[in-house]
């Protein structure tokens, strides 16, 4: 009976995220059928529009903007409207969430990570994993942020959050390990194995000795 569970579980685990991950993809393109297929009927001579035109206008619209987001004079305007959206109290704390979450997903935001630490909790042989978001704090006020400190991101697993510290230099060793690699071994609890973390070209960097 044992047997027949675990084979039951095995199977179980490796459907959920295949088809989780479907049903996003087939949400997204039934939405993006739904609203832009409906535009593009109004705008097309009746019996022109065909199945599948919406997703296709998506992709594209996706695409132009960000072929747009190269030019220097559409990430200014892109800044001024995020700003816009930014001073409006409910409205700035969704999108903030959102942009936030899409740019854990996508990857983008592992550019703002500098370095993999393992820092030491004293008087003790534990360690906590973290991400240095800062290695100069010379412009953070010095209640916040002491002399010789540098700013720790330690990711929380299984959810999106963390907490930021400012540690001493001192207290950090450089881990041979990739941005992206110690995002998913952290935010997965340690059940990914951490085996591509010292290639750079994962999204990460090696050892730097700028930190100590």
């Amino acid at each position: 009976m044992k047997s027949i569970s675990r084979t039951f579980l095995s199977g179980l685990g490796a459907t959920i995220p295949i088809v989780i991950t479907v049903y996003i993809l087939y949400w997204l393109a039934s939405s993006a059928e739904a609203v832009l297929g409906g535009m593009i009927r109004v705008i097309l001579p009746s019996g022109v529009y065909r199945p599948g035109m919406g997703v296709a206008v998506g992709l594209l619209l996706i695409f132009l903007v960000g072929l747009f987001l190269q030019a220097w004079i559409f990430r200014r305007v892109f800044s001024w409207g995020e700003a816009l959206l930014e001073r409006v109290p409910l409205v700035k704390t969704l999108y903030g969430s959102v942009r936030d979450l899409m740019n854990f997903f996508s990857g983008s935001s592992a550019g703002r990570f500098n370095q993999v630490v393992s820092v030491a909790i004293p008087n003790s042989e534990l360690r906590l994993m973290g991400l240095v978001t800062r290695d100069q704090v010379a412009d953070v006020d010095p209640g916040l942020a002491p002399e010789n400190a540098v700013a720790v991101y330690f990711p929380m697993s299984y959810q999106i959050g963390g907490y930021t510290v400012f540690v001493p230099r001192s207290a950090l060793t450089p881990v041979n390990l990739s941005i992206n690699a110690a995002m998913r071994f952290a935010v997965t609890a340690g059940m990914s194995a951490a085996t591509d973390g010292h290639t750079a070209e994962n999204g990460g960097s090696g050892p730097r000795g700028g930190i100590r």
